[in-house]
């Protein structure tokens, strides 16, 4: 009975539910205590998803509908720094709403369909995340002669213009600076920003895009986004390309490992997905196996696929208000099922395009057959590289794994889930001992890895590093497996480091190029120097930084030169991979091949590197601690 009695007082104790616990939140109030449930991650910039372009994708994405209704034909966008400016030339938003409609939850145009049909926001939530997010948030609407303008900071309404006559174009301006203190050492990374603006315009014909001075457009939709991203001589067969209605597909093959997919759903870039993706998936093996009148294994089909599939959409239905993966089953209210009509359009015209081409049927077929050989090939393999991964207690030697992983769909902190690969026990040791055990593991590299380019996949079973790398990550049969979101690769800042690096690079690019295209490798930045005296420490990442640091101390500061991670203490470490750890995205350029990357690069010593080498040689006195730049102290 005491243990009872214990149990019930402690319990009368801690849940206390009274009226004063009940809280109601205004609108931006809800949205800068739960971002996530708005923009998704919150993230730095590095990350293509995170929460900063999500931003400007929702402004964009009402420019977008404004084209799609068939109002206007150019957008503007401008983005210097941290401040970005979009403006469209559609109607313009009703001067009477222009404050309702950025600073009113469920409040907007588009929940009356004879407004804006097959759009992209339904929510009337995009544009008021963006307000509520953003430390400055200007609103400017042109219609009709006239203007209507309202100044925002952090959601609140700081002036109210009044109406004046206006000379400009109809459409609407929005301009904003995101929250720092929300989106903390942010920064835009011009790659993913150009990726964005160029997406938009694949999947809206006769829409121009003027992104910081320079202008994008697109008349053949997705056969332009495959050109784009693919590098043409990679391609098996000429792209095969179908355009018609609501739907539209471009697809080839290669010679990567992997399949590569871009969906949209009205013009949005669906980033994990959905109905419409899984349909594509499933109609494309279908197809293949009646044309051919052969039960292939559906990843022999679909391995080294390079995709694009459009659908257009009345009233989606996505699963989160990030639109990153459409839930829909249907076409529209009255429409056909999504799964019926991707299927029945994917048969119909790719049937019929290779019943008329030959020699890509043929192509095509050899590419299955050439997937088909090298998977029973590599069965025995992986059945004996699994069982070898098992003996090397893998967790225990090699990987000190976190508890919330990538695969954790219901965890919202998967997105920070980090590997960093390391080499040394010193360096593994300081970031192990520093890390955060519930979101960064440390796998840790004995030796420098094998060059693998040119190699086949086999390798990566019969190589015990790679072996175990890859268990360890969980990608032997899919990437839908990862368990880690970003994979960092964490080297001393020196040649043997750099060339660490680079093997660890080849490895990924040669065998799962995707992982890089989907924005999961990194390299940790670490700090070269240390300049303190008594009173402060500062970090540099770059002579430049260092030099400003001692101006800033003055009196002949102490300066460390950091050579490896193996150096820096544990406590230090933490600093560097904590809130604010500096991460560079190894992004692959939409012009960039993977063949010609890896042979320039990792194959054999050619004129052209060794020209390279000699043209480009800089002797970096600065990482120099002997040879320091010199600087002037007042």
């Amino acid at each position: 009975m005491a243990k009872n009695r214990i149990i019930i007082a402690s319990m009368s104790e801690t849940a206390r539910y009274t009226e004063d616990e009940i809280r109601s939140l205004d609108w931006k109030e809800h949205i800068r205590m739960r971002p996530g449930m708005y923009i998704g991650k919150l993230g730095d910039g590095t990350a293509a998803d995170d929460g900063i372009y999500v931003l400007v994708k929702e402004i964009m994405d009402n420019s977008i509908d404004e084209h799609v209704m068939g109002h206007g034909k150019k957008i503007e966008i401008t983005v210097d720094d941290k401040f970005v400016k979009i403006r469209d030339f559609g109607r313009g938003i009703p001067l009477g709403k222009v404050i309702d409609c950025v600073s009113k939850i469920n409040t907007g145009g588009k929940y009356d369909s004879r407004a804006f049909q097959k759009s992209v926001g339904l929510n009337g939530v995009g544009t008021k995340a963006v307000n509520a997010l953003s430390a400055s948030f200007v609103v400017q609407s042109f219609r009709d002669g006239k203007t209507k303008r309202a100044d925002f900071e952090r959601g609140e309404l700081i002036k109210d213009h009044k109406e004046a006559e206006s000379k400009e174009t109809n459409g609407t301006l929005i301009s904003f600076e995101p929250d720092n203190t929300v989106f903390k050492n942010y920064r835009f990374i011009d790659e993913y920003l150009r990726e964005q603006v160029q997406n938009y315009t694949y999947l809206n014909s006769g829409l121009t895009i003027r992104y910081n001075g320079e202008s994008y457009a697109s008349k053949r939709g997705l056969l332009d986004l495959l050109e784009n991203k693919v590098n043409t001589e990679e391609l098996l067969y000429p792209i095969i390309h179908a355009k018609g209605g609501d739907l539209e597909i471009a697809f080839s093959h290669t010679q990567s490992y992997g399949e590569e997919y871009y969906s949209f759903v009205n013009g949005q870039f669906t980033t994990q997905g959905g109905t419409h993706l899984m349909a594509f998936r499933e109609a494309i093996v279908k197809t293949i196996r009646d044309f051919y009148k052969k039960e292939f294994d559906a990843t022999d089909i679909r391995g080294s696929i390079s995709a694009a599939i459009s659908v257009r959409v009345q009233e989606p239905v996505f699963e989160s208000q990030t639109k990153t993966k459409l839930g829909s089953a249907d076409m529209g209210p009255d429409g056909p099922g999504i799964k019926s009509a991707v299927l029945d359009f994917v048969k119909k015209e790719v049937d019929d395009f290779l019943h008329k081409n030959s020699q890509t049927a043929e192509a095509l077929l050899k590419k299955i057959l050439q997937n088909e050989r090298e998977r029973k090939d590599m069965a025995g393999i992986q059945k004996l590289a699994r069982e070898r991964a098992k003996k090397a207690n893998l967790h225990n030697k090699k990987l000190r794994d976190c508890r919330v992983h990538f695969q954790d769909v219901k965890q919202e902190n998967r997105f920070d889930s980090t590997l960093f690969i390391t080499e040394g026990d010193s360096a593994s040791g300081s970031i192990t001992k520093s890390r955060n055990p519930e979101l960064q593991a440390v796998f840790s590299l004995r030796g420098k890895p094998l060059n693998c380019y040119g190699l086949r996949k086999k390798i990566v079973y019969e190589n015990e590093e790679f072996n175990l790398l890859q268990h360890a990550l969980d990608i032997e049969e899919s990437l839908d497996n990862l368990r880690y979101n970003k994979i960092v690769l964490a080297t001393d800042a020196d040649v043997d480091g750099m060339h660490i690096r680079l093997l660890m690079m080849t490895f990924f690019l040669q065998f799962f190029p995707d992982l890089v295209r989907n924005g999961h490798l990194y390299i940790l930045q670490t700090p070269l120097f240390r300049v303190r005296n008594k009173k402060e420490t500062i970090y540099c990442y770059s002579g430049e930084e260092k030099q400003r640091a001692v101006i800033k101390l003055g009196s002949k500061p102490e300066i460390t030169r950091f050579k490896g991670l193996g150096e820096i203490s544990p406590e230090e470490f933490g600093k560097f991979i904590g809130t604010d750890i500096r991460l560079e995205p190894v992004i692959l350029r939409k012009e960039a091949s993977i063949e010609q990357i890896l042979s320039y690069y990792m194959g054999k010593n050619t004129p052209e590197r060794q020209e390279f080498i000699i043209d480009n040689l800089v002797v970096e006195k600065d990482v120099v601690e002997e040879e320091a730049i010199p600087v002037e102290v007042e």
